[in-house]
């Protein structure tokens, strides 16, 4: 039966070898795992599986070899009914409802609009296409849909539509001691480490104490020299909150091995994309801002910039004045972003949508081109490309 999966995961391009076969039988026999199917499972994964990424492949052989494990859940869970999963309060549209409904016109035109209704409205709205309200196509209020909207009342993001929110967010911050799944990271992330000498020479060269031992004789002839240091200077842009909460689980990952890599590091928050001032504090982001002029000239040329965002959000968010989703911005996102890349040419986006989608939003195309291609996916493979970019000299 072991057999069996040892050559099912092998097919499946697990790279697992007989030596870690020969380590799970071991185990089964000294009956590390005797009675219990979750210890079975998870001593079968420890022994062949050394990287993480392979853990969702290995769930689904897994569960293929010992079959019968879908019937388990049908008789444990059942078919949950749909009407369970909607608020009523929403609007529910198909695809092809939602494409006959139209923008008002662009971002003049939407702001406009928004004003006269704070003038005229007078009571609450359902369910319409026009005033401030709830569960309508409306491009005002919450719980609807529209192609181009301003949020109101609204806890979190639906459609990923709105190109302002009326409402005040608090984000919390990523924390830094996350530990799960950073491994691979870590080592994906290690390969941008460069190393340099400094300080005080108090750490012993050994191969230099034994050639000038030799050259004297054999008297004792010791060298030192400084002890070595990651040279590497890293800017940590995040975006936070919004459409950014579904991935906050990914980013703290990336985060808590960045800290633990870098010795050269400073993070900055942002939402949605980059304009004059960013933070370091979610908490108090609105008492404690920093100028991205400061950054600039606060931070030398030789760090190495990183931005951590889905890119995902309204086109007048980069492109407009004003069009931030939260303040009025005197200049455009995409002004802000041309700064930070002249001021450091070695940078890099890395977005946690999956890339197939990418071509679909038109944000993130905007996004990849301001940033000359230069944008990857937030997965293994995409750290490594976007480190292969950032060694380069750009």
């Amino acid at each position: 039966m072991h057999i069996e999966l040892f050559f099912k995961l092998r097919q499946a391009q697990i790279p697992v070898s007989i030596t870690e076969l020969l380590t799970l039988l071991d185990a089964l026999q000294n009956r590390v795992a005797a009675l219990d199917i979750n210890d079975f499972y998870y001593l079968t994964r420890a022994a062949l599986v050394k990287d993480e990424r392979y853990y969702d492949r290995f769930d689904q052989v897994f569960g293929a070899h010992f079959s019968g494990q879908e019937a388990l859940f049908e008789a444990l869970f059942g078919e949950v009914p749909l009407e369970w999963l909607h608020k009523q309060a929403e609007l529910e549209l198909s695809a092809e409802e939602k494409a006959r409904i139209e923008a008002l016109g662009g971002w003049e035109k939407l702001m406009q609009t928004l004003r006269r209704r704070l003038e005229e409205q007078r009571e609450q709205h359902h369910g319409g296409k026009k005033w401030i309200g709830t569960g309508g196509t409306s491009p005002f209020g919450a719980y609807g849909y529209n192609p181009e909207g301003i949020r109101i009342g609204q806890d979190r993001t639906r459609n990923r539509r709105a190109v302002k929110v009326w409402d005040k967010r608090e984000y919390r911050n990523l924390d830094d001691s996350v530990q799960l799944g950073t491994r691979n990271i870590k080592l994906a992330l290690r390969k941008l480490r460069r190393f340099a000498r400094e300080g005080a020479a108090e750490e012993l060269d050994l191969n230099d104490t034994i050639n000038s031992t030799a050259r004297n004789a054999g008297l004792l002839d010791i060298k030192m020299v400084p002890e070595r240091h990651n040279a590497v200077k890293v800017l940590l842009f995040l975006d936070v909150g919004g459409s950014m909460d579904y991935h906050v689980r990914t980013c703290e990952e990336l985060f808590s091995a960045a800290r633990s890599e870098f010795k050269h590091l400073e993070y900055f928050y942002f939402h949605n994309f980059v304009y004059e001032h960013v933070w370091q504090n979610n908490v108090r982001r609105h008492s404690e801002r920093i100028s991205t002029e400061q950054v600039i000239r606060t931070y030398s040329a030789d760090h190495r910039l990183i931005f951590v965002g889905d890119a995902s959000m309204s086109p007048y968010e980069i492109m407009v004045a004003g069009g931030a989703i939260e303040h009025w911005n005197e200049e455009p996102g995409a002004v802000w972003l041309g700064r930070l890349l002249t001021a450091y040419p070695r940078a890099i986006w890395l977005n946690p949508e999956p890339q197939a989608q990418w071509g679909y939003t038109q944000s993130i195309e905007l996004t990849a081109k301001l940033m000359d291609k230069r944008m990857y996916p937030l997965t293994l493979a995409g750290l490594d490309e976007g480190i292969k970019t950032l060694k380069r000299a750009h």
